[in-house]
């Protein structure tokens, strides 16, 4: 008989602003999913951004969360205590030539792609897909020099995908894979596929190491869902493409892949998604004004 792992959430918001209604569902949903299985919500400090990243804000966001009454185990994981860990994961995938460097600016890349082929995808899940004009022509063979420091790193998905596809073997095309617990922004559900050709043609070369702040967004969530092991990811359906470059990260760094459970997002009476600017339904607007967290949990359809 197979032993079930308790059930691990998380909830990683960056000490840069307010938290608003939208971070209240992202939350409330985490801690609800861990309690109902008398599993562990683990609350994540993602400060990788050290110049925007501000203490009080980090006092703030835990003052809200306490107030609505979810809990979690201290001292939380802290994202800018752990950068040995993510410069591990990059010198193992610069050792395996699957990392190149890139001097390109957004300018650059928009130039380059301002007259695109008839069909080719420019949006991905990173912004615009990167069009190659950094990445060698050749995969360098091991055993590399050792990884420049402080130098803009992406992934060379091509490589990437060779490597994937070798493991997989009969089932080449099908690189990786992660059960929807959720729902995608499209009614996506169940068990979602990654094709060689999709990650290619419409995820790219992501940027997982920044020149000026070290491991980029992408590789920081994956070493660390790991390193705490997560068995659940619940975040809205704005990441759920992401969520495709973060189980290739964890096919080739050898992390389990967690379930994700992708929500719908809260949104203003125009229909766009809320963000740190929107003071007007940042948490503590609605604790002044005498809001409840029943209240609250009512008001988001909880």
């Amino acid at each position: 008989m197979t032993k079930t792992r308790p059930v691990v959430t998380r909830f990683a918001p960056s000490p840069t602003g307010p938290l608003h209604l939208g971070h209240a569902f992202s939350a409330i949903v985490a801690h609800d999913i861990a309690a109902a299985s008398c599993g562990t919500f683990l609350l994540r400090i993602d400060d990788l951004d050290l110049s925007r990243a501000r203490p009080a804000w980090e006092t703030q966001l835990k003052d809200d969360l306490r107030w609505l009454g979810l809990e979690w185990p201290e001292p939380c994981r802290r994202e800018s205590e752990h950068f040995a860990a993510y410069d591990a994961a990059l010198d193992q995938l610069w050792a395996e030539g699957l990392l190149f460097t890139c001097t390109c600016s957004r300018r650059d890349i928009r130039e380059a792609l301002s007259a695109p082929q008839e069909g080719a995808p420019q949006q991905g899940p990173d912004g615009l897909v990167y069009p190659g004009t950094c990445r060698p022509t050749s995969i360098p063979t091991p055993p590399l020099g050792p990884r420049p420091k402080g130098a803009t790193l992406r992934l060379n998905m091509s490589a990437a995908i060779d490597k994937l596809s070798t493991q997989a073997g009969q089932n080449a095309q099908l690189v990786a894979s992660f059960l929807e617990a959720g729902t995608g922004p499209l009614g996506e559900r169940g068990q979602i596929h990654l094709s060689s050709t999709e990650a290619i043609e419409r995820i790219g070369d992501v940027v997982l190491a920044r020149r000026d702040a070290g491991a980029a967004y992408h590789l920081a969530v994956v070493v660390d869902d790991a390193a705490q092991n997560v068995t659940h990811v619940v975040r809205g359906e704005d990441l759920f493409e992401a969520t495709k470059i973060h189980v290739v990260l964890q096919r080739l760094l050898g992390k389990p892949t967690p379930v994700y459970h992708h929500h719908r997002l809260v949104r203003d009476d125009q229909g766009k998604r809320l963000a740190k600017r929107d003071d007007a339904r940042a948490l503590a607007t609605y604790r002044a004004q005498g809001w409840s967290p029943t209240e609250l949990r009512q008001h988001l359809g909880l």
